[in-house]
């Protein structure tokens, strides 16, 4: 605050000069005004009979002395006749210009320069009648501007010296009450440069000055949402801990037994066999469960997000399909597309990453197989929805289906349905949500459509049950865009 005071401090003094200047004109002007007009009253006109009038000027010595009572300026005085021509006083007064022309008796005032000295002028026209071919004369008073600088000083000294002495003790007060002001403020700091780097605890909103209340209370809710997100951040590597756990030891386990067998004798190469399928399979889900935690990280990472590729939905269902048709041939699952031709792709376009909407799609693709049974359906599809801006994708199976009270748990980390009989690492549901998330879409999950009703599968001897159907709507977009 220091500054703008410093600033403000020279810009008072040339307003004070300003406002000076025009306190100390108006009763010099107004003296000047009634001189001139004085010098007025002093015109006559008069002439012999039948010939041209001519004016007269005559000053009293009274009035003569009046202009030379000043000590410390020069009064000079000029009047012009009838036809310009010089009656009285200082030949050297500039005559005003026809622009400056004022109505008879009308006093004016101009600033000028004589004999290198500036000046005040007040003129006006006499106020009497004239013939043909004449103008009104013309008196003119002017007077040098010492009086009036003197007058002006006096005001800005009256007005300067006082704030010399005030600003300084502004500046002190400002200091002082700034100081007080912001203590709290130094006190808050040093508190929260205490804390330890666990603790997350909201800041005590009492002890910290009202004026900053919105921001304590700011600062308590990031606070509050990073406590939150650590713990589900530490909560996540729990549970992935605990899961890569069990794949792991029974990696260990499998070729402990395996070494075992290799080391009687004779070896049972049956055995051996069998560990090394358990070993593989193992291995497997450890590997499948770090590429899901790879892909929720990088589905939650939102730095390195470029959503703003433009993305056919139909092409991506449709090379998602292709790559999983030899797993359902494999379990004799009826695994199909329903969407757009290839040439009809333009109108089903989303904004997004096609990396992260492929791993989505393949996601609930996965999932879907396998929870079908054998000789099962599943479908993707891929439609525009005729009530709103949005694009539909589908993925639908006659599966055991999930019941109503879990379909909010099965998009948690690491939840799964519980009895489902099916081997996987809980992650894929989520992962999808996330990616839904960051591109905007909506996401619901009911039962299937109503030919996939609970029944048996006469040739496979599967239960089929209502069957899950994945809906994912995300904002169209179109080239016009």
């Amino acid at each position: 605050m220091l500054a703008p005071l410093l600033l403000l401090w020279p810009m008072s003094v040339l307003l004070t000069w300003l406002v000076a200047q025009g306190i100390a004109n108006k009763p010099f002007d107004r003296a000047l005004g009634d001189m001139a007009q004085l010098l007025a009253t002093q015109v006559s006109i008069d002439g012999p009979p039948n010939q041209p009038a001519q004016a007269r000027f005559s000053l009293p010595a009274a009035a003569a002395q009046a202009l030379h009572t000043e000590p410390e300026d020069t009064v000079y005085y000029q009047v012009l006749g009838l036809r310009g021509e010089f009656l009285s006083g200082d030949r050297t007064l500039r005559v005003p210009d026809d622009e400056a022309r004022a109505p008879p008796g009308e006093v004016r005032f101009r600033d000028d320069i004589l004999q290198a000295e500036a000046i005040r002028v007040a003129y006006l026209w006499v106020d009497m009648p004239v013939g043909p071919g004449q103008s009104q004369p013309l008196v003119q008073v002017a007077e040098t501007l010492g009086k009036r600088s003197r007058l002006a000083t006096e005001i800005i000294k009256g007005v300067i010296v006082p704030q010399f002495v005030i600003l300084p003790i502004a500046v002190l007060l400002v200091w002082l009450a700034l100081a007080r002001g912001i203590s709290p403020l130094n006190e808050l700091q040093q508190r929260i440069r205490r804390r330890d780097s666990a603790d997350l605890s909201p800041i005590d909103e009492r002890e910290a000055p009202e004026e900053v209340s919105p921001l304590v209370r700011a600062i308590n809710d990031l606070l509050s949402r990073l406590d939150r997100s650590i713990r589900t951040q530490k909560n996540f590597i729990a549970d992935a801990a605990h899961q890569l756990k069990t794949p792991l030891a029974g990696l260990r386990t499998q070729a402990e037994l395996a070494q075992r067998e290799l080391d009687a004798e004779p070896p049972k190469v049956q055995q051996v066999r069998r560990s090394l399928q358990q070993i593989a399979r193992s291995s497997q889900r450890a590997a499948n469960m770090v590429n899901q935690l790879l892909a929720l990280a990088r589905a939650e990472d939102k730095e390195h997000h470029n959503l703003n590729q433009t993305v056919a939905l139909g092409r991506l269902a449709r090379e998602t399909v292709q790559d999983f048709v030899p797993r359902a041939m494999d379990r004799r699952i009826d695994l199909g597309y329903e969407g757009p031709e290839p040439s009809a792709d333009a109108p089903l376009a989303v904004r997004g990453h096609p990396v992260l909407l492929l791993e989505a799609l393949r996601n609930l693709v996965d999932n879907a197989l396998l929870y079908t049974p054998v000789g099962g359906t599943v479908t993707v599809r891929v439609l525009p929805d005729p009530f709103g801006q949005v694009v539909v994708l589908q993925v639908e199976d006659s599966g055991p289906g999930i019941p109503a009270s879990e379909r909010a748990q099965v998009f948690e980390p690491f939840y799964r349905v519980l009895d489902s009989g099916v081997d996987g690492s809980g992650l894929g549901l989520a992962i999808v949500r996330e990616i839904a998330r960051q591109h905007g879409a909506e996401i619901v999950l009911e039962d299937a459509n109503e030919r996939h009703r609970p029944g048996l599968n006469e040739q496979a001897g599967a239960a089929f049950g209502p069957g899950a159907l994945f809906t994912l709507r995300f904002p169209a977009w179109t080239p016009d865009e």
